[in-house]
């Protein structure tokens, strides 16, 4: 199975909470043709990926959230530095499932 590639564009969101996470929604229509097309999963129902923001590329998984049952990208807080990225952006991204 080749590597799907997702380009979406979502909201950024602080985690409420002491921890500071920030992190993107993966879209619904995304979300269930991701959970539908890669079976195998790592711990806890994460899958790696590939992101690219702007000029910024790193490996990192998405994990599913029941809550809303979309997969959620965690945001590392170097990306977002890099980047000038907040909570309350809408940023444009691509996520490659590797």
């Amino acid at each position: 199975m080749s590597a799907k590639k997702y380009t979406i564009k979502s909201e950024v969101w602080l985690y409420p909470g002491m921890s500071g996470w920030h992190f993107i929604g993966i879209p619904k229509k995304e979300s269930v043709e991701i959970k539908n097309r890669y079976k195998v999963k790592a711990g806890f129902g994460s899958i790696p990926v590939m992101v690219t923001i702007n000029k910024t590329k790193w490996k990192t998984s998405i994990f599913p959230d029941k809550r809303t049952e979309t997969y959620l990208l965690p945001l590392k807080a170097e990306v977002r530095r890099k980047e000038g990225i907040f909570s309350g952006n809408k940023i444009s991204l691509t996520v490659e499932l590797i």
